[in-house]
C-alpha cells in the first residue's frame, strides 16, 4: 500500500515490531508480533498497544489516536517484512473483540485491490474457509503471500 505509514523496529528474527503513533491524543507505542501456532508455518498477528509496565500487546485498549489509516499501513507494511524472511507463512488475524474484527475486515476491504496483487486472501465463517468477498462478517482471515 502506498500510504504513510510510520518508522517501525523489529526484533532480528522479525517477529516482533514497535512503532510509535503519533495522534491528537500524544504519542503511543504499538506493538505488532506474529506468534507461532500449533500448526506448521501459520502465525497469529497480534496488535494493540504496547503496556507501559510489562511491554506486551494489550488488544484490548482503544486508543483512537485520530491516525487510524497510517497505523493500518504501518501494521500492512509489517505484514511485508514478516512474508519477506518467512515466505512461507500464513498470517491468522481476528480482532479480540468482535468489533475489532469488523474494523479489520473494513480496513481488507478498502486496500482489498492492492492487497490481493502480492497476497492470497481467506475469511473463516461458520469456522468454514473461503476465499475473501466483501460485504461478509468473517470471523478471522488467513492471509499467504502470492509466490
Amino acid at each position: 500500500m502506498k500510504l504513510p505509514r510510520y518508522q517501525f523496529e523489529s526484533d532480528d528474527i522479525l517477529t516482533t515490531f514497535e512503532f510509535i503513533s503519533d495522534g491528537h491524543k500524544g504519542l503511543i507505542t504499538k506493538i505488532v508480533q506474529y506468534g507461532a501456532t500449533n500448526l506448521k508455518d501459520v502465525y497469529n498477528l497480534g496488535f494493540g498497544d504496547k503496556n507501559p509496565v510489562t511491554g506486551e500487546v494489550d488488544d484490548k485498549i482503544v486508543s483512537n489516536n485520530g491516525d487510524g489509516e497510517k497505523v493500518l499501513a504501518t501494521v500492512v507494511a509489517t505484514i511485508y517484512a514478516f512474508t519477506h524472511k518467512n515466505p512461507d507463512a500464513l498470517i491468522y488475524i481476528s480482532g479480540s473483540t468482535k468489533s475489532r474484527t469488523r474494523l479489520y475486515r473494513m480496513g481488507i476491504t478498502k486496500y482489498f485491490s492492492e492487497i490481493k496483487d502480492d497476497f492470497e486472501l481467506n475469511g473463516q465463517i461458520n469456522s468454514e474457509w473461503e476465499l475473501f468477498r466483501n460485504g461478509i462478517n468473517y470471523d478471522a482471515f488467513l492471509i499467504e503471500r502470492k509466490k
